[in-house]
């Protein structure tokens, strides 16, 4: 790209920071400085506004970029993503937002606490989510190192690098001035700059092979290198039985996931009423669902119109897929029509990773300030003060993200968001549905249930194939490999029920059928709900 063309990029860049940080200053000075202000924006919002921040929230870099290069790269595998994402929303419809909004107030932690009233149970849930939300924030790093430093002229390094740190500063300036309120807004706009790109780019592709899907198909399975095979099961995911096993534990991660992810829980208490909270994701599913399968297009188009060939060698990950898409869709490198179209992809994408990182950064802000800082100093903590921590936490947690981040950036942000799924699906997933369920779940069966599929996921991701033992992984030089599979949702994810199992079944003090039942009328008609 010419110079004159990456001008008017980093100008769209430019233009859409200062929209939000604009946002951001005016609604500071309009709040109030509560607790119920900074973490949910007053629950002030309609379901239409929440569904599309929602959307904002959910339709990360992964998505945008990732799953995209996926699709290019391997073709019918990389559809995999595509379902688990969508599919994963009938979960959170039927099983978690009515009654997460009914019994929490801010945070997971709440949801369990309705019933145990712990503090072993606040910090178990509040170490989860702060955990989930960091390997969250690490894919969009990665992703937004890999898009600026295409825009700035390839594989630098340094570009990645100091991509990372802006984002991550960026993403403290809104959290910590702004709250709830102003990372709302903020993906708000971003849902909708996302979808009217993927739908101007769909119509593109669409317009190139004239409407005709099945040429569109045949086109990318010719420039894939792998034939009919890149249209089948397999490509990625086939073979030996590692990568068959690799595939499931995929799925139930993606599937599984959505229901435990922090920022997703945090949005469902910025609406006033539990019928808001579902008429907010049936919105938010139907703009997801219409994104998914645009991006379906976009992968095969990449594949047909750039080819996989060119994909990797911009990003061996696929995370440039979709950007290589829209210059060639807008006429080439050297055309003003490709430059100014990638220049528009590249800004959208750069508002999904803003919007995104906002939102992870404030749910794990709260849970550090209101489940962990709150239940270490209960007696003195008052809603201010943990507001301010909460601030404090957000630059501690964007230091960790920038760090993380720079560590990564050579792997596929689907594929990184796919391990922080598999996180929260194997920690906070047990513990919310047997809280909601069960009526004999104890507070010690919390606590296991918690740890119990956070440490076995944390730490068969360190001994998988993603940290060492194999040319792609974090530490290509060293081999400390002993877990195969590369997703460990497979193992953790029932080890995460069986902990919370056994913890009940063998504690002493038994459940409170008082507060379960409590619960369970709060949960069902939100009768107390805050």
């Amino acid at each position: 790209m010419t110079g004159q063309h990456q001008t008017l990029a980093l100008l769209l860049f430019s233009a859409f920071v200062a929209v939000t940080l604009g946002i951001t200053t005016w609604v500071s000075r309009n709040r109030h400085g509560s607790a119920e202000e900074f973490y949910a924006g007053g629950r002030l919002f309609s379901p239409m506004e929440n569904g599309f921040a929602i959307a904002g929230d959910y339709m990360s870099a992964a998505s945008f970029l990732g799953v995209t290069g996926l699709i290019a790269l391997f073709g019918y595998d990389g559809l995999l993503y595509v379902v688990g994402f969508l599919v994963a929303w009938l979960v959170v419809l039927f099983f978690v937002a009515e009654l997460v909004r009914n019994c929490g107030r801010f945070t997971l932690a709440d949801v369990i606490a309705a019933r145990m009233s712990d503090r072993r149970v606040r910090i178990a849930a509040g170490t989860s989510s702060v955990t989930v939300s960091v390997l969250y924030l690490v894919a969009q790093m990665v992703g937004a190192g890999s898009l600026v430093a295409l825009l700035l002229g390839g594989t630098s390094g340094a570009a990645r690098a100091w991509t990372v740190i802006g984002v991550g500063a960026l993403m403290v300036v809104y959290v910590s001035l702004g709250g709830m309120r102003a990372t709302t807004w903020i993906q708000i706009v971003k849902a909708v700059l996302l979808l009217s790109g993927t739908v101007a780019l769909t119509v593109l592709v669409l317009l190139r092979f004239h409407g005709n899907i099945d040429a569109l198909l045949r086109t990318a399975m010719e420039r894939s290198g792998h034939g009919r095979a890149f249209l089948a099961p397999g490509l990625r995911y086939g073979g030996d039985w590692t990568a068959r096993l690799d595939f499931i534990s995929l799925g139930l991660a993606l599937v599984l996931g959505t229901a435990g992810l922090p920022h997703i829980l945090s949005r469902f208490y910025t609406v006033p009423t539990a019928r808001a909270a579902r008429r907010s994701v049936v919105w938010s599913v139907g703009l997801i669902g219409g994104f998914y399968l645009m991006t379906i297009v976009l992968g095969f188009g990449a594949a047909a119109i750039v080819g996989p060939d060119a994909v990797r060698a911009s990003n061996a990950a696929g995370n440039t897929a979709v950007p290589l898409l829209a210059l060639d869709l807008g006429g080439g490198a050297d055309s003003t029509g490709g430059a100014v179209l990638f220049a528009v992809v590249a800004a959208v994408a750069f508002a999904t990773i803003l919007a995104v990182v906002a939102g992870i950064t404030l749910a794990s802000s709260a849970s550090v300030a209101h489940d962990l800082y709150a239940s270490l100093r209960r007696r003195r903590a008052k809603p201010r003060s943990e507001v301010a921590v909460a601030r404090t936490a957000a630059v501690g947690i964007g230091v960790l993200a920038i760090a993380l981040g720079l560590l990564a950036r050579d792997l596929n942000v689907a594929f990184l968001v796919g391990l922080a799924f598999a996180v929260s699906a194997s920690a906070n997933l047990p513990v919310l549905m047997y809280s909601l369920f069960w009526r004999g779940f104890t507070t010690r069966g919390a606590v296991w249930s918690v740890y119990g599929g956070l440490a076995p996921a944390i730490g068969l991701v360190i001994l998988s194939p993603v940290v060492s033992g194999s040319p792609d992984a974090l530490f290509p030089g060293v081999d400390f490999q002993y877990f195969p599979l590369q997703n460990p949702g497979i193992v953790s994810i029932p080890l995460g029920f069986l902990a919370g199992w056994l913890g009940t079944v063998t504690s002493a003090q038994p459940p409170d059928e008082a507060k379960y039942a409590e619960t369970e009328v709060r949960s069902l008609t939100g009768a107390g709900a805050v």
